[in-house]
């Protein structure tokens, strides 16, 4: 068993805690925000069997701004932010991590594939390894 790990800077990737990620949702509506959403049914599994059809979704330093944030179900936990023309939904989310004002949802498969992400920030998002680096 692997597990693919996403760090923000902070303590640790946890067990989401519901009460704390709607505390974060609860405290930041109306205010702007920079969004990265990933999905993916399974890069991985295209290594094992060549005709799975892979499928995943990507968007980086979307800048939104939410009336609504809630976290729902019982693990694995969904979320929704209300736009101002629609929502902004992930489900599967298994771990947290959240450093300063961000906060990474992350959802993992039974192996420790990652599956799903949502990350959150009032700064944009660092576009690649270097400007990690320089942070």
């Amino acid at each position: 068993m692997f597990r693919v790990i996403l760090s923000i800077g902070g303590t640790d990737v946890k067990a989401i805690q519901p009460d704390h990620i709607q505390h974060y949702l609860d405290s930041h509506v109306a205010t702007p925000l920079f969004v990265h959403v990933e999905t993916t049914n399974g890069a991985y599994a295209t290594h094992n069997d060549p005709d799975f059809h892979n499928a995943g979704m990507f968007i980086r330093n979307a800048k939104i701004e939410y009336s609504i944030g809630q976290i729902k179900g019982n693990g694995p936990y969904r979320v929704g932010l209300k736009l101002d023309h629609g929502w902004l939904y992930v489900e599967g989310l298994t771990d947290y991590e959240m450093h300063e004002e961000q906060l990474l949802l992350a959802g993992h498969d039974r192996l420790g594939r990652l599956a799903c992400a949502l990350h959150i920030d009032i700064k944009p998002l660092p576009q690649g390894a270097s400007e990690v680096e320089n942070q």
